[in-house]
């Protein structure tokens, strides 16, 4: 038994034009046999849709299959509504206003049919990898870099043909761009093969490029890298990319930025870290530290007494760039308490009366660890 038409585009009976029309654009889109090369299952299946679409597009068919089904259509008759292209088969007719957006999606244009020479052909983006360091994130850098590219061609001024000489309009599809095939009873559109939908072919081509309008050079570029620019970040400079085909337009130069890391400080974001290591003596007893800044310059932090490892100072404003705006992030540093080594013989001496002193007693986070641990253990007796 024949599948029904309307299970076939997945609609209601009750569909109205438009929404009949969108189901068999979205169904042919999918199983056209440019997108499915050497799938007989999908070729069938469009031709199936195609058929359902022929009828349902047309309200004197459709009239006469909702009133008959299938039997509407045998034998060339059927209410009056006509055959169905005589041998089972159906017109490309019906379908011209469906396929005209098809086409365009494949072949990169717009509607309407015929005169679908495609301009010529757009260079290819291209992408460099550039490394900074956080020093020239911070204060912007002016860089020279070499690109491998290509560029249009002088001798033919990008044209592809001998100076002189110039294109001819292509023999295959007459200057269209677009040939039209036969794929069983259906006809399709497809780019030209022999221009490759510019609708002309160099017949007299440029030594010098070989007929492509443009020849393979390493071009020197001055970029601007702006401050506060972060790791990571993509650059486009327009127009910067390949030459395009036979005078086509400039791809785009797109920088990739990779921000180096540094030997004392970390970022995050407008923010800068960094660990300042003290004596013992500094932490216990109070002090005053100088730290670097991202700028070259010093700044003094004053340490107060008793200080521990895991002190942060905040230092505002003196962390990075912001990328296009004013101010700057804030720099935290971040104490590491040094505990003393390699002690001589005076050193030593003084440390231990230190202890004798009571010295212990001055250190109460180590004093309660031992007291919660000396809890746990009576707990576990």
């Amino acid at each position: 038994m024949a599948q029904d038409y309307y299970s076939m585009l997945g609609v209601a009976k009750d569909a109205d034009e438009k929404a009949i029309k969108s189901a068999f654009r979205k169904l042919a889109m999918q199983y056209h046999p440019d997108r499915n090369q050497g799938d007989a299952e999908a070729e069938k299946k469009f031709k199936e849709i195609g058929e359902a679409y022929e009828v349902l597009s047309d309200d004197q068919k459709r009239a006469a299959y909702d009133r008959f089904g299938h039997e509407a259509f045998k034998n060339g008759g059927g209410a009056g509504a006509g055959g169905m292209g005589g041998q089972g088969g159906f017109s490309a007719s019906a379908f011209s206003d469906v396929f005209d957006d098809i086409f365009g999606e494949f072949m990169g244009g717009g509607r309407g049919g015929g005169g679908g020479r495609r301009n010529p052909g757009r260079g290819a983006d291209l992408k460099y990898d550039l490394s900074i360091s956080l020093g020239d994130s911070f204060e912007g850098k002016k860089s020279t870099i070499t690109v491998p590219s290509s560029e249009a061609c002088e001798p033919c001024e990008g044209s592809g043909s001998e100076p002189g000489a110039g294109p001819s309009t292509c023999s295959t599809c007459g200057g269209a761009g677009r040939v039209r095939a036969s794929q069983g009873f259906f006809t399709v559109e497809r780019t030209c093969p022999g221009c490759n939908g510019q609708g002309q072919v160099i017949t007299d081509p440029c030594k010098a490029c070989g007929g492509q309008g443009r020849v393979r050079t390493d071009r020197t570029l001055s970029v601007e890298i702006p401050a506060g620019v972060e790791d990571g970040t993509r650059i486009r400079l327009a127009g910067e990319g390949e030459a395009g085909v036979r005078g086509g337009p400039f791809g785009d130069l797109y920088l990739f930025v990779h921000v180096e890391d540094h030997q004392l400080f970390e970022r995050d974001g407008p923010d800068l870290y960094c660990a300042a290591h003290v004596p013992m003596t500094t932490a216990a007893l109070g002090g005053e530290i100088e730290a670097p800044t991202i700028d070259g310059g010093r700044v003094k932090i004053k340490i107060p007494e008793g200080a521990q490892t895991g002190k942060k100072f905040r230092l505002k404003g003196k962390g990075m760039s912001i990328l296009r705006r004013k101010g700057r992030g804030d720099m935290f540093v971040e104490l590491r308490v040094e505990t003393p080594s390699g002690l001589n013989a005076r050193q030593r001496e003084l440390l231990e009366e230190f202890c004798k002193a009571g010295g212990d007693d001055t250190c109460p986070e180590s004093k309660g660890f031992f007291d919660r641990a000396k809890e746990f253990w009576e707990r576990k007796i």
